[in-house]
């Protein structure tokens, strides 16, 4: 049983899943998705909640950020990173903000003021950590607007930071760097066959994500060009060279950053390689 994230996070998965090698079809409203894995059965639920359900037992892995897994002080098992979002790859942190023109400059000025933030118990523990006696209240959403009208100070996620600047905000500290991880029962992970199915599902999702990156490459090139292409080229690995029934010539085949593929095509043509094709990849194992 797997437990994914509903919102923000629920095309993204779909999205990784597919790449990794499973169709997650859902209906409109539907929190019952359809996995054409005949092993695999899941629920969608809010990413704040998912812990919890692994923690509990009702599922045997999920993915949920490591913000909720600590929110919640679940005793679960962080079995992999999954660096995804809705709009990128990079960790989010949960950050201490206040106005721009707010005389507030480190967490202690917040004494006796008004914090509002969804993720209450680590805003709580920080403030208690550096000794301050702030006010921290729950926000249902939209807690950017709450300042300065409603409350003194926030703590919110943020990616880049744009939402931030967007409301006028200054950041004055972080709390938490996150990101998406899967997780698993401590019972679940104990059993065998279902230890295996969940160590087969990271391995896959990890290699979706690592091709997001990466391109291959292939091409034919003079046998004489061989060893100035091979120095030229980043590879994941050393690459795959063959010989062409065409004599002098070979065909070679790599994996590398995508984005070293369009400053490194010029120079391979320059060097005389021909057919050169560069193509997407869903997975890459390590």
């Amino acid at each position: 049983m797997l437990g994914l994230p509903k919102g923000s996070l629920e095309e993204s998965t779909k999205t990784l899943f597919a790449k990794a090698g499973w169709k997650i079809s859902t209906r409109s409203r539907s929190y019952r998705p359809s996995i054409d894995d005949p092993e695999l059965d899941g629920r969608f639920v809010r990413a704040q909640e998912v812990s919890r359900y692994v923690e509990h037992g009702f599922f045997d892995c999920g993915l949920t950020g490591y913000d909720w897994v600590r929110e919640n002080e679940s005793d679960v098992v962080e079995v992999c990173d999954l660096i995804y979002s809705r709009a990128s790859t990079l960790k989010s942190k949960w950050v201490l903000c206040v106005p721009e023109d707010s005389p507030v400059q480190k967490a202690e000025d917040l004494a006796g003021k008004r914090v509002a933030t969804e993720l209450m118990k680590t805003t709580e523990r920080y403030f208690a950590d550096k000794g301050v006696e702030a006010k921290v209240e729950f926000s249902w959403g939209a807690t950017e607007v709450k300042v300065p009208d409603l409350v003194d100070a926030i703590v919110d996620i943020t990616e880049t930071g744009n939402s931030i600047r967007a409301n006028n905000l200054r950041i004055v500290d972080t709390l938490l760097e996150t990101n998406t991880k899967l997780i698993a029962n401590k019972e679940s992970w104990a059993n065998p066959e279902k230890r295996k199915k969940i160590e087969t599902i990271a391995m896959l999702l990890q290699g979706a994500l690592e091709a997001e990156s990466k391109v291959g490459l292939k091409m034919n090139l003079p046998e004489s060009a061989v060893n100035i292409v091979v120095e030229k080229l980043p590879a994941l690995r050393n690459p795959t060279i063959s010989r062409l029934n065409t004599a002098g010539w070979v065909a070679l085949e790599i994996i590398i950053d995508e984005k070293v593929a369009r400053q490194i095509i010029p120079q391979l043509k320059e060097l005389g390689a021909e057919g050169i094709v560069e193509y997407p990849l869903n997975k890459v194992i390590y």
